[in-house]
């Protein structure tokens, strides 16, 4: 089965991005910025570690490893 690296790089942008911007913009409009701290935390919690599989996973792909289920090991 082929892998979607695309989504996966979108999702994971959006982990790492999109959540904050979102939020950034809700501390705006309310005036309460503990929203954008505390997204600031869980998008880099949840945005780096999927950002650094996904980047492992291309660089097996694109080696040609593409058989080999767990990038890291």
């Amino acid at each position: 089965m082929k892998e979607n690296m695309t989504f996966a790089w979108i999702a994971s942008w959006f982990a790492l991005v999109g959540q904050l911007l979102f939020f950034l913009i809700v501390s705006l409009l309310t005036g309460n910025w503990m929203y954008a701290m505390w997204s600031f935390v869980v998008s880099m919690a949840a945005g780096v570690p999927s950002m650094i599989r996904t980047w492992q996973r291309s660089k097996v792909i694109k080696a040609g490893k593409e058989d080999a289920s767990d990038p890291i090991s």
